[in-house]
């Protein structure tokens, strides 16, 4: 799975978003409000490219001290809305 091309994290108004932009996005026109976990998240799904779920998992368990079964089931979570949303493909 990667991210698609043309979606950035910014913070609008001390919140951290996800947003398209560039023609890629063009009918896209949403903000997604994010939380500082899921914008870890997404920052480091941009620094691995490719990832999987498990790989996020791993480094989320190591990164925060969780369990490493219940960070991939998050990230699962949050990676199927986010290809519901079209911000990831693969």
């Amino acid at each position: 799975m990667r991210q698609k091309t043309g979606f950035v994290l910014r913070e609008v108004c001390g919140e951290k978003v996800i947003i398209g932009e560039g023609i890629e996005t063009v009918n896209f026109g949403k903000l997604i409000s994010v939380n500082d976990t899921a914008a870890w998240v997404w920052q480091k799904a941009k620094e691995l490219g490719e990832f999987t779920a498990e790989e996020l998992g791993e480094a989320m368990s190591r990164e925060f001290n969780v369990e490493i079964a219940d960070a991939i089931a998050d990230i699962r979570e949050l990676l199927q809305s986010w290809q519901e949303l079209g911000l990831t493909e693969g």
